[in-house]
């Protein structure tokens, strides 16, 4: 039977980064085997589920490059077999009715926890014969066996062996009728085929009562992979205090969605010491068994490292259309200024993301409102305005108004002045941006254009002689 993996998110928030990892990892394994991918959204939580939930999901995915083959299936529309199912555990005499009231329950807890014994259900209505109870709606649960174990063979985890006497009956059916989790995730996985569920191992404790509703029903449960958890660097559970968790957030900031694939397959697994993977690689490489048992540390600089590289080695065109639209996004008017490649070829090498690349790019779209108090202090100094102003006029009679033709004629301008070059180089670089930070400085004024870059020279000479006459 071809594999079959799923991604079954509940629609209650974003696409957090632990969830889009074991996306990541479903999908790879589903790839790798020639299989299919299946989006399922478990919504049946509908207070908590909406649409807009629904939507981050699928954009995440989206952004992320994770194509599903089937789905998107939505819980909410398959309630009928859900009742089916529960319907059929009831006649084969695997699920029955029970009637205890909340305060029941509750004394019952608390008289285990007296006796330091674990809080569960005591089976009381497990063979119930006699009348109900009148004027209560009764939950159903599940007759989870009472004698021998269930043998979960993880793909990560190993052997996991879970007495049966552990488990309680747990509730399939709520006393309003709507099913549960343990009873719908089962249903689905049946009814879809899985053949492979990798999911977090906070579900680890589901597992065996899943397993045994899929005997109860006939079925052969999925092999399971239960990946560890991801903590921030502070070693608790990652999650909001930690930062961005959301995959969207990320995009948002102007990470490549190839970079935190790359960054997600190695949050807990390895292949050697190779960092850097194309997609090709991980799904050729990517194994379950080499999934680390312990959980991963969540690690912000080495995304953003990882994020680096691949900005870097990404294509002029593509990285001009990312920083075209960031730009856009920022209200910046792109009319009139170098086109976006060029701005992307010179600050790539500088940028850890789009974002930072497009704060970046500003000045060369629009002259600085000001200049930096601290940069003015230190390059703008008395006999600048006249340097700047001379400099101005050599470079008027630019041959040619590129990068190495202007770099050249600064170098000499300031040999002739008998000027060190930062000398020259840094009031020009602040005049220019308002800032002390820009690409080489002839490459700087080939982007800003002739015209404009005159006229920003000489209108910070005028700046610095206004400031130094009050």
């Amino acid at each position: 039977m071809p594999v079959r993996t799923r991604f079954a998110p509940s629609p209650t928030g974003y696409l957090h980064i632990g969830g889009a990892r074991t996306a990541l990892f479903s999908w790879l394994y589903a790839r790798k085997y020639g299989g299919h991918f299946i989006l399922r959204i478990e919504d049946t939580d509908r207070e908590r589920s909406t649409q807009a939930s629904v939507q981050v999901i699928l954009d995440g995915l989206a952004w992320l490059g994770l194509e599903y083959d089937e789905g998107p299936f939505f819980q909410t529309q398959r309630m009928a077999r859900y009742q089916e199912i529960i319907q059929q555990l009831l006649d084969t005499g695997h699920a029955y009715y029970c009637y205890c009231t909340k305060e029941e329950l509750e004394t019952m807890r608390n008289e285990q926890m007296a006796r330091k014994e674990k809080p569960r259900y005591d089976g009381r209505y497990r063979d119930f014969k006699g009348t109900p109870p009148a004027g209560i709606d009764p939950v159903i649960r599940f007759r989870n066996p009472q004698d021998g174990v269930v043998d979960i063979h993880d793909l990560i985890k190993g052997q996991v062996t879970v007495a049966n006497a552990e488990l309680d009956d747990l509730i399939i059916a709520r006393s309003d009728g709507t099913p549960t989790y343990n009873l719908t995730v089962v249903v689905d996985d049946m009814d879809m085929q899985m053949t492979h569920v990798i999911r977090g191992d906070d579900h680890l404790n589901n597992t065996p009562r899943q397993i045994n509703i899929f005997r109860a029903l006939g079925a052969q449960p999925p092999q399971y992979a239960h990946v560890p958890m991801i903590l921030g660097e502070d070693g608790k559970r990652l999650s909001k205090r930690h930062g961005a968790v959301n995959v969207m957030q990320y995009a948002d900031e102007g990470y490549l969605p190839e970079a935190m694939l790359n960054y997600l397959v190695r949050l807990g697994w390895s292949h050697g010491d190779q960092e850097i993977f194309s997609l090709e690689e991980m799904i050729a490489l990517f194994a379950l068994e080499d999934v680390n048992r312990a959980p991963s540390t969540f690690n912000p600089s080495k995304l953003l490292w990882l994020n680096e590289q691949y900005i870097k080695k990404t294509s002029l065109r593509r990285l001009g259309d990312l920083l075209r639209d960031k730009l856009e996004e920022m209200g910046v008017d792109l009319k009139g200024g170098p086109t976006p490649e060029e701005v992307a070829e010179a600050l790539r090498d500088r940028s850890s993301t789009i974002k930072q690349m497009a704060e970046a790019a500003v000045y060369f779209y629009q002259a600085p409102s000001g200049y930096d108090e601290k940069a003015a202090r230190k390059h703008f100094k008395t006999g600048t305005a006249q340097i700047l102003l001379d400099l101005a006029d050599a470079l008027e009679k630019a041959p040619a108004w590129n990068g190495d033709t202007l770099h050249r004629m600064v170098a000499e301008f300031a040999e002739q002045q008998q000027l060190k070059m930062g000398k020259v180089g840094m009031p020009l670089r602040v005049a220019l941006t308002g800032g002390s930070n820009s690409p080489d400085i002839g490459i700087t004024l080939a982007l800003v254009g002739r015209k404009e870059s005159l006229r920003r020279i000489r209108q910070a000479a005028q700046w610095i002689q206004a400031k130094q006459s009050q």
